[in-house]
């Protein structure tokens, strides 16, 4: 017996995901924009920590991004 849960999919049109999403910033056209991004990787001994943090800015608003990963090998 399979117990695993069972996920019914859709297809969406580009249109329908457009409306969705919120559409496309200026109608389709070319909107500039600017962003930067940065990161660090250390490791000592077994220990391996990487940050990073990343902004954009455009007309259709701001995204931002931070991360933190450490790991033990």
């Amino acid at each position: 017996m399979n117990l695993a849960p069972q996920v019914a999919t859709a297809e969406l049109s580009d249109a329908d995901l457009d409306a969705v999403s919120g559409g496309q910033a200026g109608g389709g056209a070319a909107v500039a924009g600017a962003g930067a991004a940065a990161g660090l990787h250390v490791e000592a001994g077994t220990l391996g920590v990487t940050a990073g943090a990343g902004v954009a800015v455009s007309a259709a608003g701001v995204a931002a991004d931070a991360h933190l990963h450490a790991a033990l090998s």
